[in-house]
């Protein structure tokens, strides 16, 4: 049983068009009613009680708390609700947004999977921070709701001495890490004031290293932050002294600070696949590059994520090459499904060429909304993808997109946003894009920071219609990005360069300085480089290669090189010899080992020439197999292996004659 979906044309300001949309999205929809959320509140009391059974759903997100509180009110589930109205009705081409209005029904019904959380506990022990003309004076504010001690930059004679309501030390700050509930501080020139005496404020004798724990920070001493990407940080907080205003906003959203608060598990992590380092020699490094908050630490092989300070920008999982870490709030599955969703029913409502226009649930979700309230709003064929983070959304993404459907994706940006991740991730697309022979225009970041400018770029020139039938997605990110780029390939062609930096690349091997002794086989986290076990031969299998890095670091010649490219050819999906050389027989056994010319060199540069290996049958052991040298050194009359004759086996009466002859 299909939910009944309630349309309201908002007092007017709407175009609906209650056929079309129950023919594009198979819904029962009521009739378009005015004012749901007021006059008309009694109607919708009666839908969400008659129709509990199949489900409502209210196209107006705006009002989501009445209609909850109605719910509540008459005892019904609450009515799930939907935004058909900034996203598609509020526009100038309003009465053209039936299809959209079907592709954001689509995506809604479909869902997200819930985001997985994880509790952060506070119990309000809170340090400030700051010279103590403005700190004691907030920490007299907060001292009843919080557990305070005050970190005095300067060391004044304080009279009279502060009331014993919160701790005052005195201090520099020598270290901070941690996150809102688990913070740790260290100290040097610490000293603890005492209201012992009469007169100014005592202070004790000072020491370095005094550590501490504390809930959150309340940082007003306007130097440097005392964390990357401070804004980022839960449980610091950081304002300018001289801005009474912001001082007293810090403080009240300190007050606040106290209990169990629920924080998204933004990414998930497995450390199998990462390729950051092997036996000690360091590999890919892009995550740690470009996390802002330093939450990506080295952890052996691998890398690990603090859950507490990650802040969910989702870069690292735009870059990871292996996908061992992915964006989980939404899941990279949920992100092209949706999308997919989206144009599907697009199309299907009778919609041509959707554009897909990526955006932050804050600043990206507010431009639209004042765009659609105050000017021209979206256009009809631009579908808005709502995202926590639009670093999140890396190049397989869109590469999905722009073959599942739409014929344009724009990802706009926010103050806040990683700008530099999107920006490379962008070229990266249109690289691909430039390597089918597709208009690399088809994909692009938008930088606008007034509701007008965004809906003058949207109105603008427009893509065409995709050439190529829209294709079933599947896999992983790297499968995603090989597929939709061969998909895209309307014929045959050569390898894709790509930037420096990109995920997918050959190897290239310098033959004359390889000496086959196969160490970056044995490191390659990926298994794109592999051996021979019948001869010395290193083989690559393109399609695998992560370009880590790995392989040219361990090189002890300096003999491998790497070059970003994209090959969507099937021979990507084959071994390649890279290097191949004949073995070595051995001159005993005649059994092949080692490198022919490796030995044939290292016999030439000794013998003759080495004190060991003059007047002597040591070159000879260089030719032979692990097997018989070992045979021939111990058979060697001076060699270090061989022992004197066995002693004869000694008897009980061996024994009992040697004491005999004691006595």
């Amino acid at each position: 049983m299909e939910p009944k979906l309630l349309l309201c044309d908002c007092g007017g300001t709407q175009t609906l068009d209650r056929e079309g949309i129950a023919a594009a999205t198979g819904l029962n929809c009521s009739r378009i009613h005015t004012a749901l959320c007021t006059s008309q509140i009694d109607l919708a009391a009666k839908a969400i009680s008659e129709d509990a059974e199949a489900g409502v759903v209210v196209a107006c997100a705006q009002e989501a708390r009445t209609f909850e509180a109605l719910a509540e009110e008459i005892g019904a589930d609450t009515p799930a609700t939907i935004d058909i109205r900034d996203r598609a009705g509020w526009s100038d081409e309003g009465k053209k947004a039936t299809p959209k209005i079907a592709a954001l029904l689509a995506a809604a019904r479909r869902g997200r999977a819930p985001d997985k959380t994880m509790d952060l506990v506070s119990e309000g022990i809170c340090l400030i921070l700051g010279a103590s003309e403005t700190v004691l004076p907030v920490a007299e504010q907060l001292a009843d709701a919080l557990s305070v001690t005050c970190l005095l930059t300067d060391a004044p004679e304080l009279y009279p001495a502060p009331e014993r309501r919160f701790d005052v030390v005195h201090g520099r700050l020598k270290s901070a890490t941690g996150s809102f509930g688990a913070f740790r501080v260290t100290l040097n020139g610490f000293s603890e004031a005492s209201p012992v005496g009469r007169g100014p404020q005592n202070w004790s004798d000072p020491r370095d290293g005094a550590a501490s724990d504390c809930d959150l920070i309340l940082d007003l001493s306007g130097g440097t932050a005392l964390f990357p990407a401070h804004e980022k940080r839960d449980g610091y907080l950081r304002a300018d002294p001289g801005d009474p205003r912001a001082v007293w906003r810090a403080a009240m959203d300190a007050q606040g600070m106290v209990g169990t608060f629920e924080k998204t598990l933004h990414v998930a992590l497995d450390t199998s696949l990462c390729a950051h380092s092997r036996a000690e020699q360091t590999g890919c490094t892009r995550c740690l590059d470009l996390c802002p908050t330093g939450a990506i630490t080295p952890d052996g092989d691998h890398v690990a994520i603090d859950p507490n300070i990650c802040a969910g920008c989702g870069a690292c999982s735009a870059v990871c090459p292996s996908g061992a870490v992915s964006f989980d709030a939404p899941t990279v599955i949920d992100i092209m499904t949706e999308t997919r969703v989206m144009a599907e029913a697009f199309v299907a409502a009778g919609g041509t060429a959707p554009r897909l226009l990526v955006h932050d649930s804050d600043h990206g979700r507010e431009m639209i909304g004042l765009a659609a309230r105050l000017g021209r709003g979206l256009p009809a064929d631009v579908l808005p993808l709502d995202l926590p983070s639009v670093a999140a959304f890396g190049h397989a993404e869109a590469m999905a997109a722009l073959t599942t459907g739409f014929a344009g994706v724009s990802i706009l940006i926010s103050p806040k946003t990683e700008r530099d991740v999107v920006e490379k991730q962008v070229e990266l697309t249109q690289a691909l894009l430039a390597g089918v022979g597709s208009d690399t225009g088809r994909v692009a970041m938008l930088d606008v920071a007034d509701p007008d400018a965004l809906s003058d770029a949207l109105y603008g020139p427009r893509p065409k219609a995709p050439a190529t039938e829209p294709i079933l997605t599947m896999g992983h990110r790297r499968d995603v990005t090989r597929l939709a780029t061969r998909a895209l390939a309307t014929e045959a062609i050569d390898p894709i360069p790509l930037p420096d930096g990109a995920p997918y690349g050959a190897v290239l091997v310098d033959t004359d300085s390889c000496t086959l002794c196969l160490a970056c086989v044995g490191l390659c986290p990926s298994g794109a480089l592999d051996d021979n076990a019948d001869k010395p031969e290193l083989r690559f299998r393109e399609d695998a290669c992560l370009q880590c890095g790995l392989c040219a670091n361990v090189c002890p010649e300096d003999a491998i090189t790497l070059k970003p490219q994209l090959d969507i050819s099937d021979n990507a999906l084959k071994l390649q010899v890279l290097n191949s050389e004949e073995p070595f027989e051995c001159i005993e056994c005649g059994v092949p080992f080692g490198v022919r010319s490796t030995i044939e060199k290292i016999v030439e540069k000794l013998e003759g020439k080495h004190y060991m290996f003059t007047n002597s049958d040591n070159t000879k052991l260089i030719q032979m197999c692990d097997n018989c040298r070992v045979q021939a050194q111990y058979h060697a009359g001076s060699a270090p292996f061989q022992m004197g004759d066995r002693p004869p086996v000694r008897t009980t009466d061996d024994y009992l004659g040697d004491d005999t002859d004691k006595t």
